[in-house]
């Protein structure tokens, strides 16, 4: 009788401290460092709340992993009912193929020299396409891939393959990706010339201008407005065919009323708006007028002679600036 009962307590001490050991048992994420593909991060805790696996170590171990065994498997292993893949076949658990459930992806961001930084997010295509085989390994290597030029983009090669404008958005539409930006041109004696990438993307691809026309990076060389009316630069759509004609300067370059004060005579008024609405700039400029400020003044007396607004208000081309004085000189 006493030695059952010594044998009883004795089997109940040892089961205690058997469940104080299991339940002390330390189980801990598990990173692996793949080649390639970036970090995977295992979590046992996750794993040992699901269905069927609830502090069930042995739904796992030792019949899919060997506890003291190191093997490696890769993904076809997996695709094959290996490892993660016994379960994760898209019935018991998500599928291989949600790569990025797994593996840690990034944004890149592709310092492009002559078109500054190009960002890649995985972020976005994955919620277009979630499975990672649409583009790893058929289009790029999961690890560092070499640079594919623009040309071979357009040949199907790369971003290329997708972007043809029927499966997503066409690479000829470069602002997708690349970024850009309006530009200021300083113009001396003019003023601040503005050009608006976005007004001209929205209208044409970037491969009208780049490269045909501009190089990619911004060029230190100017081009005169005499090469322009040879269809340099601007000038090769601003034919007034295929858009307003760079005759309209009033387009691109800035222009304000001028008020010229005349002592004892009154003020009088130039407005570039009612000019330009009958005139090209080039009728007045650089002939009559620099571009710039212009500080010699010109008498009544040399405009009747045909300098300065004389030129045109001559009583033919425009009132004369002999008579009705007061349709300029503004009297009170």
């Amino acid at each position: 009788m006493r030695r059952s009962f010594v044998l009883s307590i004795t089997m109940l001490i040892i089961t205690c401290l058997y469940g104080v050991t299991a339940g002390a048992v330390e189980v801990r994420n598990v990173t692996f460092q793949t080649k390639s593909a970036g970090k995977v991060v295992f979590s046992h805790k996750d794993h040992i709340k699901k269905s069927g696996m609830t502090n069930n170590c042995n739904a796992c171990h030792d019949s899919i992993y060997a506890i003291k065994k190191k093997v490696s498997y890769t993904m076809s292993d997996m695709e094959k009912g290996k490892s993660c893949g016994a379960c994760h076949n898209g019935s018991k658990a998500f599928a291989l193929k949600e790569c990025a459930r797994c593996h840690l992806v990034k944004e890149i961001t592709y310092n492009v020299k002559a078109t500054g930084p190009t960002h890649f997010s995985h972020k976005k295509h994955l919620a277009a396409n979630p499975d990672c085989n649409a583009c790893h390994p058929a289009l790029f290597a999961a690890g560092p891939n070499k640079r594919v030029t623009m040309a071979q983009m357009y040949q199907g090669k790369s971003c290329g393959a997708c972007h043809d404008s029927k499966q997503a958005f066409s690479i000829r539409n470069c602002a997708g990706c690349h970024t850009v930006k309006d530009l200021k041109f300083n113009v001396s004696g003019i003023g601040t010339v503005a050009f608006s990438h976005t007004k001209h993307a929205d209208s044409l691809s970037c491969d009208k201008c780049h490269t045909r026309l501009y190089a990619t990076s911004r060029s230190k060389k100017s081009v005169s407005m005499a090469e322009m009316y040879k269809g340099k630069s601007c000038g090769a759509c601003h034919d007034g065919k295929k858009i307003f004609d760079i005759k309209s300067c009033g387009s691109c370059h800035p222009t304000s009323d001028k008020n010229y004060a005349i002592k004892g005579a009154g003020n009088v008024l130039f407005k570039h708006a009612s000019h330009t609405g009958l005139y090209s700039c080039e009728k007045c400029h650089d002939k009559l007028y620099p571009t710039g400020k212009n500080k010699t003044k010109v008498s009544m007396k040399a405009m009747e002679k045909g300098k300065s607004c004389g030129a045109c208000h001559d009583g033919k081309t425009a009132f004369t600036v002999a008579e009705n004085c007061a349709t300029c000189h503004k009297t009170q």
